[in-house]
């Protein structure tokens, strides 16, 4: 069965560089629907978590692009997954 690919509009969790989860939406995507991996990213915008960024409108948006899937990330940050999929675990560094 193929798996289910983003479309624009779709909530996903995007995993920021802290390994935070945050629910965000689609806003494009780069991927051939007819595999059964998720090659190619996404754009993506979600609420900031920045009490700070507030305008008129209310709390402001954070957009980051080209972000891939969890399966091409093997980092607790910087990708995306959907709601039902386990997040990737941390990975201490192997040299600072």
């Amino acid at each position: 069965m193929m798996p289910k690919h983003p479309q624009v509009g779709d909530v996903v969790v995007y995993h920021d560089e802290n390994g935070g989860a945050h629910n965000a939406l689609v806003t494009a995507y780069w991927g051939d629907p007819t595999t059964d991996a998720y090659i190619g990213c996404l754009n993506l915008v979600f609420i900031s978590t920045d009490d700070s960024r507030r305008d008129q409108y209310g709390r402001q948006i954070e957009r980051f692009t080209s972000i891939s899937h969890k399966s091409a990330q093997h980092t607790h940050g910087f990708y995306w997954r959907w709601s039902d999929e386990e997040p990737n675990g941390y990975t201490p560094p192997t040299s600072v």
